[in-house]
């Protein structure tokens, strides 16, 4: 080397010293230098002329050493390091942390703010752990042959409102979501859910769920030996009337795409929430629908490999019909029958030929009201008073308080002393006493 500076050079930088060095010295032509190097003729001239004219310093960059021109200013960085400092973004990670920073004007890529929170002790590498190893199952073709439902029964409001869940659909070409939240995981909500769907997109070919008992009524092996297949629920029965195949898991690996989808609910969702102060159901409910299922829609689906909607319109389907607690009972002779401990009547407009004594499906609709099915009829049902809530005639007894039975004291029952009964003992008696009678007179013979 030139001078009496000793430079700190790569190997890279070695080779091509030892080339250009051999070309000097007339050891080495220069297209085969430039072919060792993978180099232009061009360039390699032009790197020979500059050893020449400053020495072996010439094939290290000129600005190593120095700051880069590019550097982003130190002001910047601390703004950005102060706001992830904040207990808000306690828990956030370099990704979503990096969204957040581009909202208030800091354009900086994720890897640099994952280096800043580093160094900053924000954020620590973690060693991705060993997993189960699962067969591969390719996505559908296209959008709305398989849609996967389920529900998180996860802390969303972090303890900033009473606990809630969130039942999620995702389709399983294009990654498209719906959810909603509600206050407990019922059969009810998750009608409700669904009909959401239903309304935006259709009828879908299949629905993937679990086995929780909202979508398959549990009886034991050996019922199902005697009695066949148990009879669906509520919710398999409105998949039933809908034409949607239901596809029961067995196991959380088998629906891993709504499974993932709410590691990522969980992670981007709930911080989200935390940011906009989302206290209840009602506004939890709010920022879901209005804001962020629309960007996970622009940010996380994508193109299914077919162009085609596998969706049916729901034609004729009435949704309020179909989604809905039904029971099959008998109607009894005055057109009233019972379900669930609450009576219910049919007006007399509404009576059909044939309704009496037969077997019709009632509908516990959603909004609280009642229907009755009857061969493509549906007839409204209304709620009869039940004996304990009437007001007595006389107006004594107030509304809500059962009238109690009238009882008449009875007197202790002593049948007399010729009664069949006392004679039947006697009898009963005496025998006994014959019996004993003679067994002793053997003994004193013997």
């Amino acid at each position: 080397m030139q001078g009496e500076d000793r430079l700190a050079l790569s190997q890279k930088e070695r080779d091509r010293l030892r080339e250009i060095h051999a070309v000097i010295q007339r050891r080495l032509k220069t297209g085969e230098a430039a072919a060792h190097l993978d180099l232009s003729r061009r360039q390699l001239r032009r790197l020979v002329q500059a050893v020449r004219q400053h020495g072996d310093r010439a094939v290290v960059h000129g600005l190593r050493g120095r700051p880069s021109n590019r550097k982003i200013r130190a002001g910047v960085r601390a703004k950005a390091v102060k706001l992830l400092s904040g207990p808000a973004y306690h828990d956030f990670a370099p990704t979503l942390a990096c969204e957040h920073l581009a909202r208030i004007g800091i354009q900086v890529s994720r890897e640099t703010v994952r280096a800043w929170m580093m160094q900053a002790g924000l954020w620590t590498a973690r060693r991705e752990k060993l997993k189960a190893i699962h067969v591969w199952r390719e996505r559908r073709a296209a959008f709305g042959e398989l849609v996967l439902m389920d529900t998180s029964d996860h802390d969303w409001l972090e303890h900033r409102g009473t606990r809630i869940h969130l039942v999620a659909m995702i389709d399983d070409a294009t990654s498209r979501l719906w959810g909603h939240f509600v206050s407990s995981n019922s059969t009810a909500e998750n009608l409700r859910t669904l009909g959401g769907w239903l309304e935006r997109y259709g009828r879908p070919l299949a629905l993937y769920t679990d086995k929780h008992s909202i979508f398959q009524t549990n009886r034991s092996a050996e019922y199902v030996e005697l009695h066949g297949a148990p009879p669906p629920t509520h919710f398999t029965a409105a998949l039933e009337e809908l034409r949607i195949e239901w596809i029961a898991a067995h196991s959380p690996q088998a629906k891993g795409r709504v499974e993932r989808a709410f590691q990522t609910l969980q992670d981007r969702l709930l911080k989200e929430m935390r940011i906009a102060g989302v206290c209840s159901l009602e506004d939890a409910n709010t920022f879901l629908e209005d804001h962020f299922i629309p960007f996970w829609n622009a940010r996380f689906t994508r193109p299914s490999r077919s162009a085609h909607d596998a969706h049916r319109p729901l034609g004729a389907f009435k949704l309020e019909s179909v989604l809905c607690h039904r029971h099959e009972r008998v109607v009894t002779a005055d057109y009233t029958l019972s379900v669930e401990g609450q009576r219910w009547a049919l007006s007399r407009q509404h009576v059909r030929p044939g309704l009496r004594h037969s077997r019709v499906l009632v509908e516990l609709r959603l909004d609280g009201t009642a229907w009755l099915r009857y061969r493509g009829h549906h007839l409204p049902l209304r709620s009869l008073q039940s004996p304990a809530s009437a007001p007595s005639p006389s107006g004594l007894r107030p509304p809500g308080l059962a009238a109690k039975p009238l009882t008449i004291p009875r007197k202790k029952y002593h049948p007399t002393h010729g009664h069949p009964w006392r004679q039947s003992i006697r009898l009963h008696m005496l025998k006994r006493t014959l019996l004993s009678g003679a067994k002793a007179d053997i003994s004193t013979l013997r």
